[in-house]
């Protein structure tokens, strides 16, 4: 029996109704909210839009929110390989710890972690009285909006990596090994090409995480308009000083990078599908 054989014995009136609640679901939760971004963005017309985007505040947090992504996204990226290739590919003790670890931050809270550094490193923190002594900001600075960024984009890259792996098995690296590979040019010839499609598919969804975060960020910087404030943090305070149209517009903003960066992933599996297809 084929894979489409249980899904086609069902009745057409089952299909039909879940597809249409997936459907409404899909329109009412995410299509009608963002429509309403934008509308409300766009309601005074183009200019007030634009105007409230060009503002000096909110050019800083674009550069703020593209700077601390543009730090954190690689960093991700390099740990995220790590972490797949040492859980898939190896066995020693505390494996399992480590996976448990890797998924810590969806089960935390993004308040906590940004809680966590303050204590580690706020001025009445364990560190604080120490990094003061020596110059160093931390909490209130850019490291800290990079270290809670990373913190909570963490497993993106690792969970999109370690299923495929996994299923890919540990046989084309024991050949290369048995060849007289060494590690790097076992990772660097076989590992990595086998999951490329994969890692830049983790790649875009921690960087649209990283551009979007809020709770982590909005503890650790401080709000210093200009200075720690990134895109989400701004549009906070723009509505809670009821510049509603500054908020939106930014906002719009924001939903816009998020939405080039779906559209990028889409764009990038299909890519992979006829790249496999082809190589099949």
């Amino acid at each position: 029996m084929s894979a489409a054989g249980p899904a086609a014995a069902d009745p057409a009136w089952l299909r039909w109704t879940a597809v249409t609640l997936a459907l409404l679901l899909a329109v009412v939760i995410f299509l009608l909210p963002l429509a309403a971004v934008f509308t409300e963005a766009l309601r005074r017309g183009w200019e007030p839009a634009l105007a409230a985007i060009q503002e000096e505040d909110a050019r800083a947090a674009v550069r703020l929110t593209l700077l601390v992504a543009a730090i954190s996204v690689p960093v991700n990226a390099m740990g995220g390989v790590a972490a797949a290739w040492a859980v898939t590919k190896f066995d020693f003790p505390g494996r399992r710890l480590l996976i448990t670890l890797i998924e810590l931050p969806f089960s935390v809270s993004p308040v906590i972690s940004g809680l966590v550094y303050v204590l580690l490193f706020g001025a009445q923190g364990y560190l604080g009285p120490w990094l003061q002594e020596h110059d160093i900001e931390i909490i209130f600075a850019v490291p800290g909006l990079v270290l809670a960024t990373v913190f909570v984009t963490f497993p993106f890259v690792a969970r999109t990596l370690i299923p495929l792996m996994q299923e890919q098995g540990r046989d084309e690296e024991e050949a290369a090994a048995t060849l007289g590979a060494g590690g790097w040019d076992i990772f660097r010839r076989v590992t990595l090409p086998n999951v490329k499609w994969a890692l830049l598919s983790g790649v875009l969804l921690c960087n649209a995480r990283a551009m979007g975060e809020f709770g982590a960020v909005s503890v650790v910087s401080g709000h210093i308009r200009g200075q720690t404030n990134t895109m989400p943090l701004h549009v906070e305070i723009l509505y809670n000083e009821y510049m509603f149209v500054g908020a939106f517009a930014v906002a719009s903003l924001l939903a816009l990078l998020g939405l080039l960066t779906l559209l990028a992933k889409a764009l990038l599996e299909i890519l992979a599908g006829r790249r496999m297809g082809d190589a099949a």
